[in-house]
């Protein structure tokens, strides 16, 4: 089975829960790695995904943001992509810039792979989460899928999961750690072609739009300005001079809503710009500056 997802962090969990054999050790979501064979979790719920890390694909476009008329795989989209994950970066490392220069291409060719696969006739599993990025991503995936007859299977992230004592949280699959992916396959299901193209159609109705940005509204996906998440950084910062990361980092524990620090902190960079936003304190690392209303 070939598994899709939308962001590099899920797509990472889940090589490594397709992953028979693991040689190294990550934190965060892919903490479960260890040196030699993979330990079965521990949990009953949980197990590890049948298949190896070969068949998960990465579509990590962002095609929530930006102009959606151009072609997911255009010189503006990959130019947009660099610009997204470079912003703030304040250290010349050749290699690492170099490494974001290739990151739309890489998406291109995991893109391409997609589509070898699917003239192989191969089934696709599609992880998706109601965060704008992922729902946009796999709209636009239904707009390719729709001229395929391959069989495809979703699972959508649910809202929140129970526990013995507690209930977690769901807000996208990079959240989720590599032995527990199997646990939500319980919401798996196959697309029907009408369903496709349903969606496949929603898609063509928000590249009509093509809005600056697209968010989930009351569960809707719609095009809205590029002002639209401003409001949460105004929720934030007063005329108390405090540091760029300490504002950012309260909208992002306050609003887990599947928008990267790198939006909010090209949205402080405008403001600034306007004169609404005043640096009181600068710093070569933009998050590490002192920021204050004007």
């Amino acid at each position: 089975m070939i598994e899709v997802l939308f962001g590099d962090s899920e797509a990472a969990s889940m090589k490594a829960a397709k992953n028979k054999i693991v040689l190294g050790k990550a934190d965060g979501p892919t903490s479960v790695l260890i040196a030699g064979k993979k330990k079965p979790p521990k949990s009953e719920k949980c197990r590890w995904v049948e298949g190896t890390s070969d068949e998960v694909i990465c579509l990590g476009f962002m095609l929530d943001i930006g102009n959606i008329k151009e072609n997911i795989d255009s010189a503006y989209r990959k130019k947009l992509i660099y610009s997204m994950l470079s912003h703030g970066r304040w250290e010349a490392d050749e290699e690492i810039n170099a490494e974001l220069l290739r990151t739309g291409d890489y998406y291109c060719e995991e893109l391409s792979r997609l589509k070898r696969y699917l003239d192989y006739g191969e089934a696709i599993r599609v992880w998706y989460s109601n965060v704008p990025y992922s729902i946009c991503g796999f709209y636009n995936l239904c707009s390719i899928l729709q001229e395929y007859a391959n069989e495809i299977h979703v699972v959508p992230l649910p809202e929140y999961q129970k526990r013995t004592d507690s209930i977690i949280l769901n807000s996208n699959w990079g959240e989720v750690s590599a032995e527990e992916f199997a646990g939500f396959l319980y919401n798996e299901k196959i697309l029907s072609m009408e369903e496709i193209r349903m969606y496949a159609i929603m898609w063509d109705g928000l590249k009509e739009d093509n809005s600056p940005l697209r968010a989930v509204i009351n569960g809707k996906l719609m095009g809205v300005p590029e002002s639209f998440y401003d409001f949460l950084i105004w929720k934030r910062i007063t005329t108390e001079p405090v540091k760029e990361a300490r504002i950012i980092g309260d909208i992002l524990w306050k609003n887990q809503i599947g928008i990267g620090d790198w939006w909010y902190a090209k949205r402080i960079d405008y403001y600034i710009g306007q004169g609404k936003i005043k640096v009181i304190e600068d710093d070569r690392n933009k998050y590490a500056r002192t920021i204050c209303l004007t």
